[in-house]
């Protein structure tokens, strides 16, 4: 035995005793340039091809899921070194598609409703300058359950509401909800018939929520709403948005905080003698206010 191992183990021994004799672990405690091991391997490779997650969405749910943080490099050297470091493109966009967003937070809201189970629908906001998003379930569409979301929406989402936008569905059109928005002083405009693109940010939200969240839901578990409210938390303050440029909608509205118009200049932008009571299918909205 070399001599400084043999002084070694003496030590040992004379500090703790026989507990200093028996073999431990060599792994440090801190590894600045630790390699990715063959179960964080396999956990990548699993959430690559079951659910097709690039690169960033892959590092921000193994944050959110399992704890674990590693770079984007490291994530890459897997991806390549399993022939996994390209997903399967998706069709080409139309070339008369264009993208688009309003330029303030709160300028334009879509909401639609999604039903996930019998009994069970999924209220849905999104903020198309930022994509903030809020999400709740209910277990009807209804006039009284939009009301309670609108409310909510008005609550929860960080700047002033000035327009809310929907598709035809009648729950959007009951008398009470169109009253209650013009007391707000919201702007309320739905899109043509058969024109889901029109609602296209919402619609793309809701995709979103059924991948990455229902797909690994439990319908049944009790909290199964907290665990939503916990969910589109993460999507809005942590998960980066490829809209957005990498980033999550609370950094995005920190951007453009300076342009967040208070509730009194909301207010003041409203035009009365522009809204109407709008039936689900009238062609008169296409007009004035629009």
């Amino acid at each position: 035995m070399d001599p400084r191992t043999r002084l070694g183990w003496i030590r040992l021994y004379q500090r703790i005793g026989d507990a200093g004799l028996v073999e431990r672990s060599r792994h440090p405690d801190h590894s600045p340039r630790r390699k990715v091991f063959a179960a964080e391997e396999a956990l990548i490779l699993d959430l690559r091809r079951t659910r097709r997650l690039g690169t960033k969405r892959l590092r921000a749910e193994l944050i959110r899921e399992h704890v674990l943080r590693l770079s984007l490099d490291a994530i890459r050297t897997v991806l390549l070194r399993h022939g996994e470091s390209r997903l399967a493109r998706r069709p080409a966009r139309s070339r008369w598609s264009k993208r688009y967003a309003r330029p303030v937070p709160g300028e334009r809201v879509q909401l639609d409703v999604c039903k996930i189970a019998p009994g069970l629908y999924q209220y849905t906001a999104v903020d198309d300058c930022t994509r903030w998003l809020l999400a709740v379930l209910y277990v009807r569409k209804s006039a009284a359950n939009t009301l309670t979301f609108l409310e909510r929406v008005r609550v929860e989402l960080p700047f002033p509401v000035q327009r809310i936008q929907t598709d035809r569905g009648q729950e959007f059109f009951a008398y009470r909800v169109q009253d209650q928005l013009r007391a707000w002083q919201i702007k309320f405009r739905p899109i043509r018939a058969r024109s889901p693109h029109l609602n296209g940010k919402v619609e793309r939200a809701q995709r979103t929520v059924l991948d990455e969240f229902w797909a690994r839901a439990d319908l049944a578990a009790p909290d199964i709403a907290d665990q939503l409210a916990d969910w589109f938390e993460f999507y809005n303050t942590s998960r980066p948005h490829s809209a957005l440029g990498g980033l999550a909608p609370a950094e995005r509205l920190t951007m453009l905080q300076a342009i967040v118009p208070t509730a009194e200049v909301a207010r003041r932008a409203y035009q009365p003698g522009k809204e109407w009571i709008r039936t689900q299918h009238s062609r008169r909205d296409v007009g004035p206010g629009r």
